[in-house]
């Protein structure tokens, strides 16, 4: 029955995380790793002019793990298959505009402005110079979305399952996802938090390990997007997990951060500042933490593969091949091993400041 109860009330911090998620990365902060990474993107299309361009591994790898205006699925000699995405925008002259990204490019794949604004390293920008707001649906949004849909999905037929049949074995996807739910409830939950506080906070440590977990093998598809690679999404999952620690946060919880019992009142000086400075330092370490260790992962995949380009050999590719398929293994390990470890530092988080002290 708790896992029923857990998994229905997922529902809603499903819908209130996705959409929280999205609308943060739709802000100019979100696209800002494209800004700084995505100069590769215009392609030369004469024949003679690629054969003569030599290879950039650092193009190839930025342009995969940035963010961008359009979804780039693969590229077969001078087909590129890509989704075209809304482009939305607002200019003080012209008042909010929307209309898609394809209008960037003509029918060579060269980027070309459009109604008076050109995509330029990644960013929209007015060819008058004028501000411009950006709030487009960008890759790692629309992969926000996907991976929202399939949460809401998966879970809400699970909970029907749960209510239809509650005395019945699981079956399917319920039977694959109930250890899972159980073994947070039980190894993260209850450890960290206690039996007497963790029911309240199962719908949220629930929805942040599956939210991260799912995006995390998103992102290992061939065309994925790179959403828990992206610093703005980790930092919205740490500012949500700051909130939902702090505001939980009982007196003894404050009392240990601004006055320390047993302490004498001259090293409060020294020990009030550190405290604070921790508090924050907390949700920084879970923002950088996950970001780097996705991000890095993507990077070390692709420098494998730029290998066999770089040194043009077909010996060199047999052995990169079966090396690079072994860090894919790996990176679906490391996909759950993520999810675990940020749920886990947020339940101890939680734990220690709803605990109640004894002195």
């Amino acid at each position: 029955m708790q896992v029923k109860t857990s998994i229905q009330k997922m529902y809603f911090s499903n819908i209130l995380l996705g959409l929280f998620l999205s609308f943060i990365s739709l802000s100019a902060f979100a696209n800002e790793p494209a800004a700084a990474s995505t100069s590769e993107v215009k392609e030369t299309t004469a024949p003679a002019e690629a054969k003569s361009e030599k290879f950039d591994p650092g193009k190839l790898i930025l342009h995969h793990i940035a963010d961008e205006h359009e979804w780039h699925f693969f590229t077969v000699g001078h087909f590129h298959a890509t989704l075209p995405l809304p482009c939305i925008v607002y200019t003080a002259s012209a008042g909010l505009q929307v209309f898609s990204s394809s209008n960037f490019k003509n029918e060579h794949h060269e980027e070309i402005p459009y109604n008076g604004f050109v995509l330029e390293h990644g960013k929209i920008h007015a060819e008058n110079g004028e501000k411009v707001y950006d709030v487009s649906i960008t890759k790692n949004v629309a992969s926000l979305f996907l991976s929202a849909i399939l949460l809401l999905t998966i879970f809400i037929g699970i909970g029907k399952k749960y209510q239809d049949n509650p005395h019945r074995a699981p079956k399917g996807l319920q039977s694959m996802f109930e250890p899972i739910i159980i073994f947070v409830r039980d190894e993260i939950a209850k450890n960290n938090i206690g039996e007497k506080h963790y029911r309240r906070f199962m719908p949220y440590l629930l929805t942040i390990f599956f939210f991260i977990w799912f995006n995390n093998m998103l992102g290992l598809i061939p065309g994925g997007a790179n959403v828990t690679g992206n610093i703005a999404v980790t930092l919205v999952l740490a500012i949500i997990a700051f909130i939902v620690t702090n505001v939980n946060g009982r007196s003894t919880y404050w009392t240990h951060i601004f006055a320390m019992p047993g302490v004498p009142k001259w090293m409060l000086i020294i020990l009030t500042p550190v405290e604070i400075v921790g508090v924050f330092m907390k949700p920084f370490s879970l923002m950088v933490r996950l970001f780097a260790n996705i991000t890095a992962g993507h990077i070390i995949l692709l420098s494998l593969v730029s290998l066999i380009f770089i040194f043009e050999n077909a010996a060199l590719g047999l052995a990169v091949v079966p090396f690079s398929l072994f860090m894919n293994v790996i990176e679906l390990i490391v996909a759950f091993i993520q999810a675990f470890i940020f749920t886990m530092l947020v339940s101890n988080y939680i734990g220690s400041a709803v605990e109640e002290h004894h002195h």
